[in-house]
């Protein structure tokens, strides 16, 4: 006989995880959009270095914002797959935002700790995640 997991109040901080996935990837998608169609909101510095040029850190946010907001619609709906591959694309996110510190720190910064939040719900908590396919 199969025991069924116990739903608990824990279960929200995976409404949180996927919530702040697709808030996240949304602002990520806008960015991508902002430097690849108006790159001049975007200002380098001769005394910072980006890896990329303008239009390669729009490609990047843009695709990776679309990631997140299917993989994080996707755990909200309790895809059993989505919450490795959230932790996955999360990581991705925050070493992202690191690499583009020296463009925007405040805003960098900030998507650093969200995607923390994010990944302890994530990795902690995910196991209640199951039952929301259930």
């Amino acid at each position: 006989m199969a025991t069924r997991t116990q739903v608990t109040g824990w279960i929200g901080w995976i409404w949180f995880a996927g919530m702040m996935m697709i808030m996240v990837g949304v602002f990520n998608a806008i960015a991508g959009l902002s430097a690849l169609f108006k790159g001049n909101l975007y200002v380098p510095t001769r005394n910072q270095l980006l890896v990329f040029n303008l239009t390669g850190w729009g490609w990047i946010h843009l695709l990776l914002g679309i990631l997140l907001v299917v993989v994080g619609v996707c755990l909200v709906t309790g895809q059993t797959w989505a919450r490795v591959v959230a932790i996955i694309l999360v990581l991705l996110n925050a070493i992202e935002h690191m690499l583009f510190i020296p463009a925007y720190p405040w805003w960098s910064l900030l998507v650093i700790a969200i995607d923390v939040l994010v990944l302890y719900a994530l990795i902690v908590h995910g196991e209640e995640a199951k039952v929301l396919g259930a």
